[in-house]
């Protein structure tokens, strides 16, 4: 398959954990990873709620109360990241109102979000989360309140293609060809968010960001990708085989 991978996103609102009767959520804050995994802990057990559409075209409201939609979205959507394959339209919850769920979407602009009908998706809860420091050169991942991966990563060179901030969930997963392992490792996921700089990438995509592995791993720690996210093989094949679609991961300074 052709990859077109490349970092993008910057906003967004924070997921949220809660039982669905409850009329609304609460946010729940990552915090910084600035101690050891074997001591880094989430203040509470966090459950994240991912909506799948059920329907061919989602129809998306800017509140509960209007009475016409905005917009809609088709279901499958095209992916961003390999041109002229699709994947189902998955949302991340960020407010729970019973009949209506309010969600951010993956299309441009970053940051996007809107409020849809219950009845129009079906909901998967996890308890996986990731957050992505630009500064430390880190990515750390947890399941519940256990850190299960943290190492350092590559991300966009500063100034030209940087890998922008905010709010972003997992929406494919890729077993990369053995001819284009070279650049991003055997698995790559494509996220939510999309580039502020790049509008298209290689042989095509969207300027969709990207974490996955690398051939090169000199150049993990350091500011050297056009925007994507780079780990080790190790680790992204870890979490191709661990974290469920929908997976928030944020990024930050």
């Amino acid at each position: 398959m052709v990859l077109a991978l490349t970092a993008c996103g910057g906003g967004g609102k924070k997921p949220v954990a809660a039982p669905a009767t409850t009329t609304t959520l609460p946010p729940t804050t990552v915090p910084p990873t600035t101690v050891a995994p074997t001591t880094t802990t989430m203040p509470a057990t966090p459950l994240y709620y991912v909506a799948t559409a059920k329907v061919r075209s989602l129809e998306i409201y800017t509140s509960p109360v209007q009475p016409e939609p905005a917009r809609s979205l088709d279901n499958p959507q095209p992916s961003g990241a390999s041109p002229g394959m699709t994947f189902p339209l998955r949302m991340l919850v960020t407010e729970n109102r019973g009949d209506w769920l309010k969600v951010l979407l993956p299309i441009r602009p970053n940051g996007s979000d809107g409020w849809i009908r219950r009845s129009a998706v079906d909901l998967e809860t996890h308890d996986y989360h990731a957050v992505v420091e630009l500064g430390e050169h880190r990515i750390t991942v947890w399941k519940g309140n256990d850190v299960i991966l943290q190492e350092p990563v590559g991300v966009g060179a500063s100034g030209r293609t940087p890998t922008t901030k905010g709010l972003f969930y997992t929406t494919e997963l890729y077993s990369v060809l053995p001819s284009q392992q070279g650049g991003y490792g055997p698995y790559a996921f494509a996220l939510s968010g999309f580039s502020e700089v790049l509008y298209s990438f290689g042989d095509g995509g969207t300027g969709v960001l990207g974490l996955h592995g690398t051939g090169d791993p000199s150049g993990l720690g350091r500011d050297v990708s056009n925007g994507c996210i780079r780990m080790s093989n190790t680790g992204i094949t870890m979490l191709a085989k661990t974290l469920p679609l929908g997976t928030p991961i944020e990024i930050t300074a």
